[in-house]
């Protein structure tokens, strides 16, 4: 039901253009006009990425991903005319990646994709959101001990005062980001 509910939002979103929120019913775009999708606090939850056993050959820019290609040596990337690694160390996803589908196990439609923000887009992605004015705003947490069983691949926004930064979860460890002043 919940994934039906994401699927409507998208769609209706594609159609007028306005804010996605997921997982509440009231959200922050009479006060947050430049948020195209957002997650409400207290949700203590996070988002996860896609899972790669190989990197995209032309990616596109802000690309994110949990790249598996090596089971024992799994990392957060992101893409900025090269791989930028998030992770800064490795994870062994070996037990994690048994449960995940192979290419060969599942049917995938190359360019199925859901849009926010246009009806159509050239990026490459599961989830795009296509904005020269609005952003995704990021689920939130005040640490990531409030996370219980975090997933390899999970991305948060710390918004504890004098601590805030980006959270990434690699399988093994959090490893955190943090904009200088």
């Amino acid at each position: 039901m919940k994934k039906l509910l994401i699927i409507i939002s998208a769609v209706i979103s594609q159609t007028i253009f306005s804010q996605v929120i997921i997982g509440d019913t009231t959200g922050s775009a009479s006060n947050k006009t430049s948020v195209l999708l957002e997650f409400p606090n207290g949700q203590n939850k996070g988002i996860i990425l896609p899972y790669t056993r190989t990197l995209p050959s032309s990616p596109t820019e802000g690309t994110l991903l949990l790249d598996a290609a090596t089971n024992t040596s799994s990392r957060i990337k992101y893409y900025n005319g090269s791989w930028i690694d998030l992770s800064g160390q490795d994870a062994d996803l070996t037990s994690v990646l048994s449960d995940q589908p192979t290419n060969a196990q599942i049917l995938e439609e190359s360019n199925a994709k859901v849009i926010i923000g246009s009806n159509n887009s050239t990026a490459s992605g599961v989830l795009v959101l296509e904005s020269q004015t609005k952003a995704l705003l990021l689920p939130s947490a005040e640490s990531t001990d409030e996370i219980p069983n975090p997933s390899p691949g999970m991305i948060i926004f710390i918004r504890k005062n004098g601590a805030k930064r980006l959270a990434v979860f690699n399988g093994n460890k959090w490893s955190y980001w943090m904009a200088g002043n």
